[in-house]
């Protein structure tokens, strides 16, 4: 089964990634993919609606005569990985809650 991914979500994983290093637009999407199924018209959505909102930044570098745009994570940026990041805490524990109970034990707690 596939699932979808929110926009909230994927703005959190691709903030995740850049709070460890900048990346190109590529480069960006080659790691989403090695996890998930998206497309490159999914991710430059995600970079430019980012952008605007001031968690990310951009600078370009000249690569084989021309020029790659690089994304940078913002202060901004990563308070708002570290409240993604939070959700997901509280979220993946009540899924796996509900879907997966101890042994022995019901979904609703008895």
């Amino acid at each position: 089964m596939a699932m979808q991914l929110s926009s909230d979500l994927m703005d959190g994983l691709v903030l995740s990634l850049l709070s460890s290093e900048d990346f190109y637009g590529y480069a960006l999407t080659k790691q989403v993919q090695e996890r998930f199924s998206v497309s490159e018209s999914t991710m430059y959505p995600v970079l430019r609606r980012l952008k605007a909102k001031g968690w990310v930044t951009t600078y370009d570098e000249p690569f084989e005569g021309r020029n790659r745009r690089y994304y940078k994570i913002s202060d901004d940026g990563r308070a708002e990985m570290t409240r993604v990041q939070e959700e997901w805490r509280v979220f993946s524990h009540n899924v796996n809650d509900l879907m997966m109970p101890a042994e022995g034990e019901k979904v609703d707690g008895k």
